[in-house]
C-alpha cells in the first residue's frame, strides 16, 4: 500500500472542478485509493464520495492507494494536486 500527505493550499479546498480531476485521474488505476480527512475515508473515484468530505483549505489529506499500479496511481494523482494548485 502507498500513502501520501498533502496539505490543501487552493483557497477554496477541494472543490467541484479539481474533485472531478482528481477522480478522473484516480479512475484510470485499477488501485483501490482513498481519500482521508478528519477521520473519514471515501473512494477517491467517486465524486459524491470527494465532496461529501468537504475539504478545506488548510486541510491535511492522506491518499492510499492499493493494487498493482498503486505507485503509479500515487504519482499521478500528486502531480494532479500539485498542477492544480491544490495541495503541497
Amino acid at each position: 500500500m502507498e500513502k501520501r500527505d498533502f496539505h490543501v493550499i487552493a483557497e477554496t479546498g477541494i472543490h467541484a472542478r479539481p474533485a472531478t480531476l482528481l477522480v478522473q485521474a484516480a479512475s484510470k488505476f485499477g488501485s483501490d485509493i482513498n481519500l482521508e480527512y478528519n477521520g473519514k475515508s471515501v473512494n477517491l473515484k467517486s465524486i459524491m464520495g470527494v465532496m461529501s468530505l468537504g475539504v478545506g483549505k488548510n486541510a491535511d489529506v492522506t491518499i492510499s492507494a492499493d493494487g498493482d499500479d498503486e505507485k503509479d496511481a500515487i504519482e499521478t494523482i500528486s502531480e494532479t494536486m500539485k498542477k492544480e494548485g491544490l495541495a503541497e
